[in-house]
């Protein structure tokens, strides 16, 4: 399957797949904030983000100035959402984000003006990011159930797109039972986005030093059937 834009192909791996309705799941409260809704939970997510990606495969040695800086964009994004999971005790289980890639910074929007897609044209989906306990129960579709319908009422957005690091397949830091997320994002109706990537610097686990690394694009196109 390929998908263009202006007058660049891109070449995306497999078939669609519709989306599944916005779902209910016991015992989990899913709440959706918006552009500036995003402050008061913001030390919150910088929590979640420093936990889960401290593990496979990111190794991420949390920065507090970086996170503060990377949350504030949010906030100042009009457009942008920030949804929320929370168990029955109130404490936030997991989360995740997006934007308009317009208000990206240039590392995320550089790669597809170079692929001929207009950032205009994209609404870019951040971390999700969920506490392994809660695994498995169907809050990441959730997530994207509602970073999606968030898309579509936002905005005339043609695509929504993420990005995932790169890793090499033998890396021996890489846990015996880690398994990737293909299957789940192929089933959400996303694709690899072929030589669509961005180069991002963070300071791994150990390391004396921040270093950059490679992150890959999957992408789908927004459909309008919800809307």
């Amino acid at each position: 399957m390929q998908v263009r834009a202006a007058d660049t192909a891109i070449k995306l791996h497999a078939s669609f797949v519709g989306l599944s309705a916005m779902r209910h799941i016991p015992g989990i409260d899913v709440r959706t904030y918006v552009g500036k809704e995003i402050l008061p939970v913001a030390e919150e997510l910088s929590g979640l983000r420093q936990t889960v990606f401290r593990d496979w495969p990111y190794l991420y040695d949390g920065d507090r100035s970086y996170e503060r800086d990377y949350l504030a964009a949010y906030a100042t994004s009009p457009r942008s959402v920030c949804v929320v999971a929370r168990d029955e005790s109130g404490r936030a289980v997991g989360a995740s984000t997006g934007m308009p890639l317009a208000d990206e910074g240039e590392a995320f929007r550089r790669p597809f003006e170079e692929h001929g897609i207009a950032p205009d044209d994209v609404f870019y989906f951040g971390e999700s990011v969920l506490l392994a306990p809660w695994r498995g129960r169907g809050i990441g579709h959730a997530f994207f159930d509602a970073r999606e319908a968030h898309a579509r009422a936002s905005g005339t957005f043609r695509w929504t797109a993420f990005c995932s690091v790169r890793r090499a397949p033998g890396d021996p830091r890489k846990p015996a039972n880690y398994h990737r997320n293909d299957a789940f994002w192929l089933g959400r109706g996303y694709k690899p986005a072929i030589d669509l990537s961005c180069t991002l610097s963070w300071k791994e686990i150990g390391a004396d030093a921040a270093t950059p690394h490679t992150l890959d694009f999957w992408m789908r196109e927004l459909d309008r059937e919800h809307a």
